[in-house]
Formats: C-alpha cells, sequence, structure tokens
C-alpha cells in the first residue's frame, strides 16, 4: 500500500459485498427522484466526461455562466436533492472523525472513457472536515498530490467497495480519477463506477 499524505487514507475493501449492494440500491433511488445530468466546466461550457447527481440538503453542480457551486435543487428539474440515504452516512460517522453531519454527497457515475482531472474540493466553507468518497463497481486508477498543483503525485488502484477520507493537512490534496477498469466489477449490472463523495459545506453547526 502506498505512503499517502498526511491525512489521507485508503481504506481497501471498506464495505462488503452486501454492503455495497444495499448503497447501489439506496443511490438508485436516489439516481430516480434526482436524474443523472451532465455538468459543464465553468467559462468554456465544455461537458464533463461523468454523469452527476446529488443527495443530502445541498448538492455541487456547475455550469458555462455560474461555475462551481453548492445549491438546494437539481440544476435541470429545479427539485430539492433527495435525503441523504442512512448508509451514507453510518460511514460518515465512522471514518470522517468528525461529529458534525455531512450536508452533500456527490455522486459521479464513471462509464469506460471517463475521467476526472486532478482538482481539490475547495467549494466549501467548512475545509476542516475531511471529505469521505466511496468506490462502487468497477476499479479505477486514482491519484493524489499535495496542496500545490506542481508537487508530486502517486497512483494507486480503487477497488469496489474501497474508501478514501481527506482529512487534516490531507483535505486539501489535489487529486483525480485518470483512467478507469472496464470489466473488473460485477456490481454495477451495466457496468461503470459511482463514486459517492460526502462533503461538509457550512461552517456553523445546524440543529
Amino acid at each position: 500500500m502506498p505512503l499517502l499524505a498526511n491525512g489521507v487514507r485508503h481504506l481497501p475493501d471498506y464495505l462488503d459485498r452486501s454492503r455495497q449492494e444495499q448503497l447501489v440500491e439506496s443511490i438508485r433511488a436516489v439516481v430516480a427522484d434526482a436524474p443523472l445530468y451532465i455538468p459543464t466546466m465553468p467559462g468554456t461550457g465544455k461537458p464533463m466526461s461523468v454523469r452527476m447527481t446529488n443527495c443530502g440538503s445541498l448538492g455541487w453542480v456547475t455550469d458555462k455562466e455560474r461555475g462551481y457551486r453548492y445549491q438546494p435543487m437539481h440544476p435541470v428539474t429545479g427539485k430539492s436533492w433527495p435525503k441523504m440515504p442512512e448508509p451514507l452516512l453510518e460511514i460518515w460517522r465512522d471514518v470522517s472523525g468528525s461529529e458534525k453531519l455531512p450536508e452533500a454527497c456527490l455522486v459521479n457515475f464513471y462509464g469506460d472513457e471517463a475521467r476526472m482531472g486532478m482538482h481539490q474540493d475547495r467549494d466549501e466553507q467548512d475545509l476542516e472536515t475531511a471529505v469521505v468518497s466511496i468506490s462502487l463497481g468497477n476499479a479505477c486508477l486514482f491519484r493524489v498530490g499535495g496542496t500545490h498543483r506542481k508537487e508530486p503525485t502517486q497512483s494507486f488502484r480503487l477497488s469496489s467497495g474501497d474508501v478514501v477520507v481527506l482529512g487534516g493537512e490531507g483535505r486539501l490534496c489535489f487529486h483525480g480519477v485518470d483512467r478507469i477498469y472496464p470489466s473488473t466489477s460485477t456490481l454495477l449490472k451495466n457496468g461503470g463506477r459511482i463514486n459517492l463523495t460526502l462533503r461538509r459545506v457550512s461552517l456553523q453547526r445546524k440543529p
């Protein structure tokens, strides 16, 4: 296992097959209420290679006109995001190290050719609470660096059921997905990879 940046934890096989299947069913219910859509990059309007949706009180979105942000409604349907499923909250409580609850879960669906460029999760007001990332379906090559874009990076494989926690000094590490490994999991009947990223957005503790 690679030696990761301080505060970055890779928890391989954290979810057994039954918990993965339970989580997939929960996410299917989310997608039925808040359909996957193709977001676009700020400024250029270039479509991203992933499809996405959210659950929780807030959702992360991006488009050409207004850029990266959190908002309480789906940008296509205009409906509030679905409630965050309890299995996600259980994982958060186990691994985040925070008494605060997550407000947003970004659901990214990766086809075989999808990628995610190196980026920081820094659109939140709360930049101290850890970010929790859950992998379901096909494996991917995940890359993580330091808190500055030009710092060295290291890559390792994430498989279905793995969890990554970006916390402490690693909360603002650059990270991305370089490639998907097709046909490496039977969890999703039509293939692909789902990534679930749980985040705390607001600084204040809500009742």
